[in-house]
C-alpha cells in the first residue's frame, strides 16, 4: 500500500517529537544537536538551494506563455489587491481577539520580570537590527527592489523581490521580441524547469528524514513548560487567529471566489503546509508549495509562477497577525493602553512591515520591533515574547503558505487559468 507523502511527512514529524522528547528527558540533547539535527538542516538547504532557480526558470516560462503585457498587469493587480486585503484581515483579527482575550492581563510581576531578564539579550539583536532598517530611508525597500548584481541576488534567499524583478524583465521581453527569436529561449526555460521540478521530487523524497530531524531538534532546543506557562493565553490567543486564518478566512474565500471546496484544496496542499510547519521558511517550502498548487490544486503555471514566489516575499498573513496579537500583549503586560487611533495605525505598520519581512526563520521578530516603535510600547518588551516564538513562527508559516494558495487559486479562477480536477493527476 503506497502512502500519501503528507502521511510521511506527518509520521515523521510525530515520531521526530516522540523521539526528541525521550533524548532530552534522558540527558541526551547534545546527541540529537550534533548527529540527528544536520539533516535537517540539510534537507532546508536542499529545498532553499533549488528555490531561487525554480523561482528564475518558472517566471519567465510562465510569463512568456502570456504573449501579452495587459494580462501581466492584470495579474499583478489582482495579485497584490488579493495580499493586501489577506493581510488587512489578519491583523485585524489579530487586534481584535487581542483586545477580547487581554492576553496580558495573565502574566503575573514575577514571571514579566523573568522573561524580561532572561530574553533581553535577544531582544537587543533584534532591536538593533531593526535600527539598522529604520534608519535605511523611507524609500530603502523600494531602492532594495534591484539589484546591483543580479547574479550576487541569486546567492541570497532573502534578495528573492531582486530575483523576481529580473525574472520579470526577462518574460517581457520574451514577449516584446519577435516570437521565432523568443522560441528558442522559451524552449530552453520549458526543458529546465521540468528539470528543477523532477529535482524537486527527488529532494521530498527525503522530506520525511528531515522533518523527523527538524522536530526533534525542535523538541531539545525548546524552553520548558514552566517557562512556556505564563506565556499559554498569549499563544492560545495567536493560535486560535492562525486557525480561523486556514479554516475560516480562506476556505470562505475560496468557495466564493474560486469555487474550490476546501477538502479539495487542502488535499492539494497539505505537504506544502507540513512542511511550512516543519522548517519555519516560506521561502524553503516554496518549490514544494508550487508544485502542489499547479500539480495539484490545478492553478496554471502562469499564474503559480507569478503569485507564489511573489507571495513568499510580500505575503506575510501568520507574521501580521502574530505583530497584532504580540504589539497588544506587551502593551497590556506593561500596563499601557492603547487607544483606538493607536491601534488603527498598528494595522497600517503591521501591513507594511509584514511586506518587508524576509521568507526566513524569525524575521517577523525584527519587525515587530518597528510596529512597537510605531504605537509607543517600549521595545524591550519584545523579550517577554522570545520563549514562545518559534512553535508560534512554525504555524504563522504554515498559515502564510496557506495564504499564497489560497490567492493564486482565486487569481486564477479570475483569468479562467484554474483547471478541472478531472484534469488533474492523482493526488499524490
Amino acid at each position: 500500500m503506497r502512502i500519501a507523502l503528507h502521511w510521511k511527512i506527518l509520521i515523521g514529524m510525530v515520531a521526530g517529537l516522540v523521539f526528541g522528547y525521550l533524548m532530552k528527558n534522558i540527558g541526551q540533547s547534545e546527541l540529537v544537536a550534533d548527529w540527528v539535527k544536520p539533516f535537517g538542516t540539510i534537507f532546508i538547504n536542499l529545498l532553499k538551494m533549488i528555490a531561487v532557480p525554480l523561482i528564475v526558470v518558472s517566471l519567465i516560462n510562465g510569463l512568456a506563455d502570456l504573449k501579452d503585457i495587459s494580462k501581466l498587469s492584470k495579474l499583478g493587480g489582482r495579485t497584490i489587491v488579493l495580499y493586501l486585503f489577506t493581510t488587512i484581515c489578519a491583523v485585524s483579527l489579530g487586534l481584535l481577539l487581542a483586545n477580547v482575550v487581554s492576553p496580558g492581563s495573565y502574566i503575573n510581576e514575577e514571571s514579566r520580570q523573568s522573561l524580561l531578564t532572561n530574553f533581553a539579550g535577544d531582544a537587543a539583536q533584534k532591536i538593533q537590527l531593526a535600527e539598522s532598517a529604520k534608519n535605511q530611508g523611507p524609500l530603502q525597500p523600494l531602492v532594495d527592489i534591484v539589484p546591483e548584481n543580479v547574479f550576487f541576488a541569486m546567492t541570497d534567499n532573502a534578495s528573492m523581490l531582486q530575483v523576481i524583478l529580473f525574472a520579470i524583465l526577462i518574460g517581457i521581453g520574451l514577449i516584446l521580441i519577435d516570437p521565432e527569436k523568443a522560441a528558442p529561449v522559451s524552449n530552453f526555460f520549458k526543458g529546465f524547469n521540468d528539470v528543477i521540478l523532477k529535482i524537486i521530487d527527488i529532494i521530498m523524497m527525503a522530506a520525511p528524514i528531515g522533518v523527523f530531524a527538524l522536530m526533534a531538534a525542535l523538541m531539545v532546543e525548546i524552553p520548558d513548560f514552566t517557562t512556556l506557562q505564563a506565556l499559554l493565553v498569549y499563544a492560545l490567543t495567536v493560535v486560535l487567529g492562525l486557525l480561523i486564518m486556514i479554516f475560516i478566512l480562506y476556505p470562505a474565500l475560496l468557495i466564493i471566489f474560486a469555487k474550490v471546496s476546501p477538502k479539495r484544496f487542502f488535499s492539494a496542499i497539505m505537504p506544502a503546509q507540513l512542511l511550512a510547519f516543519s522548517t519555519s521558511s516560506s521561502a524553503a517550502t516554496l518549490p514544494v508549495t508550487m508544485e502542489r498548487v499547479t500539480e495539484h490544486l490545478g492553478v496554471d503555471e502562469e499564474v503559480s509562477s507569478f503569485v507564489l514566489p511573489l507571495g513568499a516575499t510580500v505575503n506575510m498573513d501568520g507574521t501580521s497577525l502574530y505583530q497584532a496579537v504580540a504589539a497588544i500583549f506587551i502593551a497590556q503586560a506593561m500596563g499601557m493602553e492603547l487607544d483606538l487611533a493607536t491601534q488603527l495605525m498598528i494595522i497600517v505598520t503591521a501591513t507594511l512591515a509584514s511586506i518587508g519581512s524576509a521568507a526566513v526563520p524569525s524575521a517577523g521578530m525584527v519587525m515587530l520591533v518597528i510596529v512597537l516603535g510605531q504605537a509607543g510600547i517600549p521595545e524591550a518588551g519584545l523579550a517577554l515574547i522570545f520563549a514562545i516564538d518559534r512553535p508560534l513562527d512554525m504555524i504563522r508559516t504554515m498559515v502564510n503558505v496557506t495564504s499564497d494558495a489560497t490567492v493564486a487559486a482565486i487569481v486564477a479562477k479570475s483569468v479562467n487559468k484554474l483547471h478541472d480536477p478531472a484534469d488533474l493527476p492523482e493526488l499524490r
